[in-house]
């Protein structure tokens, strides 16, 4: 009986351990930056690895905007898009130290080209 119990409590914890370990986050999580998309043209916006920045279009669709990203292993560009009722913004998720130029287009009338460049380090930085 002894024995059976003991086996049990081991079971149990290793139970506990690996649910524990499916919770927890692999890495700190790493807050993004917000920018309107009018105070990107020419701007220069510095990222970690990991980080997104997050595109705010303002009054213009999410879903217009494309972006090509000169160097796609320092960062990729993330479509917006409307899914049920909530909205997603348009961004650029940092993957590698570097840096890329951005160029935003929108297929809004009328809205040129916002180009600017991302700085990726590969650390964070303090306050994280």
């Amino acid at each position: 009986m002894r024995i059976t119990k003991l086996l049990a409590a081991a079971g149990l914890a290793a139970t506990l351990a690996v649910l524990g370990g499916c919770a927890a986050p692999s890495g700190p999580v790493i807050a993004p930056v917000t920018r309107e998309v009018g105070s990107l043209q020419g701007a220069t916006v510095e990222l970690v690895v990991g980080q997104a920045l997050n595109i705010d279009t303002g009054d213009v669709a999410v879903d217009s905007y494309t972006g090509q990203v000169d160097d796609p292993a320092v960062a990729e560009f993330v479509p917006g898009r409307e899914e049920d009722d909530a909205v997603y913004n348009p961004g650029v998720m940092a993957r590698a130290a570097g840096t890329t130029t951005v160029v935003l287009s929108s297929s809004d009338a009328g809205i040129e080209d916002v180009t600017f460049t991302v700085e990726v380090s590969g650390a964070q930085q303090g306050g994280y």
